[in-house]
């Protein structure tokens, strides 16, 4: 068995064309999985996520160590 991957995005007018490598031979028969992930509610939860690290004490210290980390590196000129 070989797994392959294309990610594409749905056209006007929703057909897709798979393009096969040529070292599978014809006919062979291949199964064909559509998955559709919806995007929107993946960035809806990832900004919900990022709001509740504000409250999130831990974070906040590693982003002020950070911080502090690159402050030499930002007073500097380019």
């Amino acid at each position: 068995m070989e797994a392959l991957k294309q990610t594409l995005k749905i056209p006007k007018d929703h057909e897709l064309k798979i393009k096969i490598p040529l070292n599978i031979p014809e006919n062979e028969t291949v199964e064909v999985i559509l998955i559709i992930e919806n995007r929107q509610a993946k960035f809806k939860h990832k900004i919900n996520e990022m709001k509740k690290a504000v409250n999130d004490e831990r974070f906040m210290e590693d982003l002020r160590e950070v911080s502090k980390d690159f402050e030499a590196v930002d007073s500097e000129g380019w």
